[in-house]
């Protein structure tokens, strides 16, 4: 089924807000009410919000989500292990479930490192698309703080990331500009070495 992708940088740290449409029902999820809840709602237009995904429990990526979760009455749904953190209560997704807007079809990966719950959402389109958050952009993975955190974060990416996806995968990461797996891939090695 045809997904449209929409994006909106929002707040001071340019978080990237994702407009995920059915091109077949008009259903949308948001993934990430990051930052400017006004400019998140002229995102979001007149077609209504089913749900909202929370990638992880860093506060730059939920700024807005109370305001506009009253709103809209979206859905909403993080990992169990970042919930606690988050300014509503949300459902917990975990590793291996499947999310809908409208006709199509999201994995949830639980990619852990960057925090304990950080998840990422596969589209397995023609290119697949997925939305990393915080654990995976172009030149690297997420931040984390100690090794044993690095080591999670960089084992869950090859084992369910790169493992599994082809190369013309395309990236959306939770700042900056998206990428593909082929080009990110090469770097695999660089990135175990250098440990960030």
């Amino acid at each position: 089924m045809a997904l449209r992708v929409e994006s909106r940088s929002v707040g001071p740290g340019d978080n990237n807000a994702y407009l995920l449409v059915c091109e077949t029902t008009g259903e949308q999820l948001l993934i990430d009410a990051a930052n400017e809840p006004r400019r998140l709602f002229e995102l979001i237009g007149d077609g209504g919000l089913a749900t909202i995904v929370t990638t992880h429990r860093h506060a730059d990526h939920w700024q807005a989500l109370a305001e506009v979760a009253a709103k809209t009455r979206a859905r909403l749904l993080a990992h169990p292990l970042d919930a606690d953190a988050l300014p509503v209560p949300t459902s917990p997704v975990h590793d291996g479930d499947v999310i809908h807007v409208g006709e199509v079809a999201l994995e949830v990966i639980h990619l852990a490192g960057h925090t304990p719950g950080s998840i990422a959402l596969l589209h397995r389109g023609d290119p697949p698309q997925l939305f990393t958050g915080d654990s995976l952009f172009p030149g690297g993975p997420g931040r984390t703080t100690n090794p044993v955190e690095f080591g999670s974060l960089m084992d869950d990416l090859e084992a369910k990331v790169f493992g599994k996806l082809p190369d013309a995968t395309i990236v959306w990461p939770g700042h900056g500009k998206p990428t593909t797996l082929g080009a990110e891939r090469p770097s695999l090695p660089e990135w175990r070495a250098r440990g960030w």
